[in-house]
């Protein structure tokens, strides 16, 4: 888990342009109390960054993430819907699916995602 003080970007100067593909996913979140329970849930995968900014907090994977409702309600005190995950998350980056009423799943790579919604 990256502390408060960590940041994942980079001054314009620090930055290789390459022509390939990430396959990079993520969320913005405004800080606040429910933020904060999916950060600290997402904090406990090896492969997802979090990164606390003053107003911001930002969650990023490679491949896939998978946010369970259950596990941030767990966290949190109170039920997490897919929903309210929704409107917690200020933006997102790669494709977003809702895979039942406890999972939402962001992709970096668009053909994984398609098992999902054909």
């Amino acid at each position: 888990m990256l502390h408060e003080n960590d940041n994942i970007f980079k001054s314009m100067k620090d930055i290789t342009f390459e022509d390939t593909v990430s396959h990079q996913c993520g969320v913005t979140m405004n800080d606040s109390v429910e933020a904060r329970a999916i950060a600290e849930v997402m904090s406990r995968h090896d492969h997802i960054r979090v990164t606390y900014m003053p107003a911001m907090i930002r969650i990023d994977g490679d491949g896939k993430m998978e946010f369970k409702m259950d596990e941030i309600s767990e966290e949190l005190g109170r039920v997490m819907t897919p929903h309210l995950f929704e409107i917690s998350t200020s933006t997102h980056y790669g494709r977003m699916v809702m895979t039942d009423d406890n999972t939402v799943m962001l992709f970096g790579d668009m053909n994984e995602m398609m098992k999902y919604i054909v």
